[in-house]
């Protein structure tokens, strides 16, 4: 290596923590209520392959009274299990992540139902682990 290729080496460590967060997901800043954790299932004509295990963001209107609207976290994590149980949010490509458009569209439904239209902004979907990542069926072309 030349010595003007290794003074850059410094440049590029710096550089990499820097290009790792770019690859996060961005998640908006204000009021929001975060859902804890919940179990989705990936079923496969009907039969259980998988779950996934999913963090949610529910964003609020600036207006909102977030404090009183936290109250209602738990009835909006019971309303997106049993959506996700009566017709589960399987992406039909990958087994070990859940269909994101679907869940906030069935998510968004429900918070508004339940917190009101002009409280909810949107839906975000912080984080998804499988439970499995080997061992399971591979999806069909």
């Amino acid at each position: 290596m030349r010595r003007r290729d290794l003074a850059l080496l410094p440049v590029l460590l710096f550089a990499l923590p820097a290009l790792a967060r770019a690859e996060e997901p961005k998640v908006e800043t204000g009021q929001y209520i975060d859902l804890a954790p919940v179990a989705l299932p990936v079923a496969v004509n009907n039969r259980l392959i998988n779950y996934i295990f999913v963090s949610v963001r529910v964003n609020l209107a600036n207006n909102a009274d977030a404090i009183k609207l936290r109250d209602k976290e738990p009835f909006l994590r019971d309303a997106l299990v049993r959506a996700g149980h009566r017709t589960p949010f399987t992406l039909v490509t990958d087994y070990t992540k859940i269909d994101e458009n679907k869940l906030k569209a069935a998510l968004y439904r429900d918070a508004v139902a339940i917190l009101g239209q002009r409280n909810v902004v949107g839906i975000v979907v912080i984080s998804q682990t499988p439970k499995q990542r080997t061992g399971i069926p591979r999806p069909k072309p």
